[in-house]
């Protein structure tokens, strides 16, 4: 199995909600990149992968979660001097009131 040949931070953000907001804070430049598992693991094989985010030029950065399930967070070095220090908190969870589901 290949394997990436740069390196990366990995961060299991379990599951979010959609809308929910992640704040990323780098100590460099590096990319972000916001996947569900089923691309993380293309990413970890070194296969093609889809994923939010990119290229972040600024400290903090924030992403919002696509839509409600499992999420995986990396920064990785791919294209840039070195790894970066980072640092992943929710700063905004969206509002759980909703109407109930018609059954």
């Amino acid at each position: 199995m290949a394997k990436p040949t740069f390196r990366f931070t990995h961060y299991d953000l379990k599951e979010q909600r959609a809308g929910a907001i992640i704040e990323v804070t780098l100590s460099a430049v590096n990319n972000v990149r916001l996947m569900t598992p089923g691309n993380f693991q293309r990413f970890k094989e070194a296969l093609d992968f889809k994923y939010v985010g990119g290229v972040a030029k600024k400290s903090p950065i924030r992403l919002a979660i696509p839509e409600s399930g499992h999420w995986h967070l990396i920064v990785d070095m791919e294209g840039h001097h070195g790894l970066a220090d980072s640092a992943v908190k929710m700063i905004a969870a969206p509002a759980t009131a909703r109407a109930p589901k018609a059954s």
